[in-house]
């Protein structure tokens, strides 16, 4: 499914009286969660999962191509945890 799917499944299920509404529903939702994650919170949707940041250190990696040895410079990247009731969705 992609956003578009998304948008129409909400609409239905949230009996939105457009299209419109639950674009702005769904990307409300989305951009709420980049923002947050952005300030370095957590954000955790009980039954589905939590999002959050996580740092990684620097190191010395190796170019696939020449096996030339580089450095990697440390970041942050996102993670998502699925929650229970996701991960019995999925099992089925």
């Amino acid at each position: 499914m992609k956003k578009e799917g998304l948008v129409e499944a909400v609409m239905k299920a949230a009996s939105l009286p457009t299209k419109k509404a639950a674009q702005q529903a769904v990307d409300a939702v989305f951009s709420t969660i980049i923002r947050a994650l952005g300030r370095g919170e957590e954000v955790g949707v009980t039954g589905f999962g939590a999002f959050k940041t996580a740092k990684t250190k620097a190191r010395m990696g190796i170019n696939p191509k020449t096996g030339e040895r580089i450095q990697i410079k440390a970041s942050v990247k996102p993670k998502f945890r699925a929650g229970k009731e996701l991960k019995d969705a999925v099992k089925k």
